[in-house]
């Protein structure tokens, strides 16, 4: 994809946690541009810092040291209440484990956050993206677990997020339940242009990405892109 000005711009960034023996550095002066439209794949297992990256861009969790901006959002020092701001109308989550409400029903879940957006979508027009429609008088405990993940989706994009931030969105999923939820990330980042992070420690999703970011100890330690995206439905898991 073609580059134009980044809307996510870190420079220095570091997050420690703890203090003496019990000192833990979770990141260590990475430098991160992330482009509009693009779809980046974070790659590192366990401990290597990519979670704690995807929190300080979705303004969870703040750095210890550096500098984060989304467009013109200082992310570093701001308040509870600007990163509040900040997610409801800019970010949008999807977790490994789905936090849908039991009680309602797979269009309520939806619309439960479009109530509080600006300008969303319908919760139906956001399950048609993730091929749910069928499925929209159904309780979670009626769906299979690549069911619940792709309204989890839908649930983070009916809001029209600028960003969709993903944590290991397959990581409690089958190879061809897992398929069926990145299609739906994929179809989104496609269709409606919004830039995506998917955090994974699953090297065969790095096929998909524009580009992909490898991540140890907390660097970053090297970085690809592809030339030609993969279909989800040829990852090999």
């Amino acid at each position: 994809m073609g580059e134009g000005d980044p809307v996510f711009v870190a420079r220095g960034l570091s997050k420690v946690y703890g203090s003496g023996e019990a000192r833990v550095v979770a990141l260590a002066d990475i430098d991160l541009d992330i482009h509009a439209g693009e779809f980046l794949v974070l790659l590192g297992p366990s401990g290597s810092g990519k979670s704690t990256l995807l929190n300080i861009l979705g303004g969870l969790d703040a750095p210890t040291s550096g500098s984060a901006r989304w467009r013109d959002h200082e992310l570093t020092g701001a308040g509870d209440a600007e990163l509040t701001l900040y997610r409801r109308e800019h970010v949008g989550f999807v977790f490994q484990f789905y936090n849908l409400i039991p009680s309602l029903t797979v269009r309520e879940n939806v619309e439960l956050v479009a109530q509080i957006a600006d300008d969303p979508m319908s919760a139906d027009d956001a399950l048609g993206l993730v091929e749910l429609t069928h499925r929209l008088d159904h309780f979670p405990a009626q769906l299979s677990g690549g069911e619940q993940q792709r309204v989890a989706v839908a649930r983070a994009i009916v809001k029209r997020p600028d960003i969709l931030l993903c944590d290991e969105p397959t990581g409690a999923l089958d190879a061809d339940t897992g398929r069926m939820v990145l299609a739906a990330i994929d179809k989104v980042n496609r269709d409606l242009g919004t830039t995506t992070v998917v955090i994974t420690h699953n090297s065969a999703i790095a096929g998909m990405a524009h580009r992909v970011l490898r991540l140890s100890g907390g660097h970053i330690a090297g970085e690809d892109r592809n030339a030609t995206r993969l279909p989800p439905g040829e990852i090999a898991w």
